[in-house]
């Protein structure tokens, strides 16, 4: 399975009158780095979070956000009573203190604090909720990340055909190319042998040679995108290893070009090397 580290999931839940909101976003980062973000009651959650998830991932930045509120609908407010009488009585006694007695307000009442309050949630219930929606928020990002990576796994073996069919190119093109070569090598030597200098003969040679003998580069590109497929089909954290593929993908790309003396296999450079970018751009989101 490959997995993107690009994802997001999120995973709510009633309980007792409230409501539980877990939200886990992650983007791609060389090694994991977890941020937690937890309301003041449950902050004694924090390293068992980000415990959870080490276990469940293991690369990128990955922000964790626990809300929980109380629904307003779903209220189960008490009345303090006797408090409730006592602020009756002393708003009558003022009344009759200031001579201007009148009826009480029981709005006015209602706003003093204490009078009415709500039943507090279990502290022990809530962080054994939150542990266990949590644990359901950490498996919808795997599942995101899985459906993500697959889809990049995709691309690169398109990318892959891609560089499958440029090798084949220039593998067409080297029997021309090499006969064109050799024409000139035979005008070179002619003009070397007419010239006094006896080291130039050498050096024209040992050049050519060079440029002529591109099967070596060729066929390290084809194992290495066979290399390639074999990770892919493993699966796992595979990113780091698919990083390094891409540098020696590049370097034959490179090694490539340099020798080219044809617009076509300079074209055929070029366009691997396009390819290997595309594919190392989609390979830095791969855990």
């Amino acid at each position: 399975m490959i997995c993107s580290m690009t994802a997001f999931a999120r995973a709510d839940r009633p309980l007792e009158g409230y409501g539980l909101v877990w939200e886990i976003k992650a983007v791609n980062h060389r090694y994991l780095e977890i941020s937690p973000r937890l309301p003041d009651a449950l902050r004694s959650l924090e390293n068992t979070v980000r415990e959870r998830c080490r276990k469940a991932l293991a690369r990128g930045k990955v922000e964790v956000t626990l809300r929980y509120q109380q629904d307003a609908s779903d209220a189960d407010l008490e009345l303090n009573e006797p408090l409730v009488k006592q602020l009756s009585e002393i708003s009558r006694r003022v009344g009759d203190l200031v001579q201007h007695p009148g009826q009480v307000n029981p709005m006015e009442i209602l706003r003093h604090p204490g009078v009415l309050s709500t039943r507090e949630l279990d502290v022990d219930l809530l962080q054994r909720e939150s542990l266990t929606l949590l644990d359901e928020a950490l498996q919808a990002l795997i599942d995101t990340r899985s459906r993500e990576g697959e889809q990049l796994g995709k691309l690169i073996e398109e990318r892959l055909d891609g560089i499958i069919t440029q090798v084949e190119i220039v593998k067409t093109a080297v029997p021309r190319i090499k006969e064109a070569q050799r024409e000139r090598l035979r005008s070179r030597i002619q003009d070397v042998i007419d010239s006094p200098d006896p080291d130039r003969l050498e050096q024209e040679l040992v050049l050519l040679a060079q440029k002529m003998d591109v099967d070596e580069e060729l066929d390290r590109l084809l194992t290495h995108v066979t290399e390639v497929r074999r990770i892919l089909k493993k699966g796992g954290h595979i990113g780091r290893r698919l990083d390094f593929l891409m540098q020696e993908l590049n370097r034959e790309a490179n090694t490539l070009g340099s020798k080219s003396v044809d617009s076509e296999t300079t074209a055929a450079a070029v366009e691997l090397k396009v390819l290997i970018e595309q594919m190392r751009e989609q390979i830095q989101n791969i855990e």
